[in-house]
């Protein structure tokens, strides 16, 4: 069996692509919501938020850079 990735369709991968960058775009929206629930009052918790802000952020600019 054929392990190897096979190349994406650029229609299929552009299909793809948009569909990820809008989940990803609500998962920041809900995080800013939260960080601005939980301001000023557990700083783990925002610890915690900003970690997987700044990692959706990385997503979102591998999504961008990606042809």
């Amino acid at each position: 069996m054929d392990n190897e990735p096979k190349p994406v369709n650029g229609e299929v991968f552009s299909i793809l692509k948009h569909d990820v960058k809008n989940q990803l775009s609500n998962i920041q929206l809900a995080l800013e919501g939260l960080k601005y629930e939980v301001e000023d009052k557990d700083a783990d918790v925002k610890l915690y938020l900003d970690s997987i802000t700044q990692s959706a952020k990385k997503i979102d600019d591998l999504l961008n850079n990606i042809q």
